[in-house]
């Protein structure tokens, strides 16, 4: 199992990598609202190529940074959705919303 992590990237991209679950979601959540909190950008990009899997949690934790985002005022857009985060997300009718900044 990959080590989950949320990171800070270059020029305001969010870095998601590892496996995305009920033992990883809730530390990532903190982690992730922080960054975007702190974070000086006004677009944000997370990008989720380095995701090793994800339950519907990973899902969970993009919304939830889409809502921190406009909260703060910030423009957010998805990069690299696993297959299946995309899976989840279309059985969920969450593809637009996720397609979209």
């Amino acid at each position: 199992m990959s080590e989950s992590a949320v990171r800070l990237g270059e020029a305001g991209e969010l870095l998601l990598s590892g496996v995305l679950d009920f033992r990883t979601g809730p530390g990532l959540r903190k982690e992730g609202q922080a960054l975007i909190k702190s974070s000086a950008v006004t677009a944000l990009v997370i990008d989720c190529s380095a995701v090793a899997k994800s339950s519907s949690v990973g899902l969970s934790l993009l919304l939830a940074f889409m809502r921190d985002a406009a909260a703060a005022g910030k423009a957010l857009s998805i990069r690299a959705l696993p297959d299946d985060m995309r899976e989840i997300a279309q059985v969920s009718g969450l593809t637009e919303l996720l397609a979209h900044p």
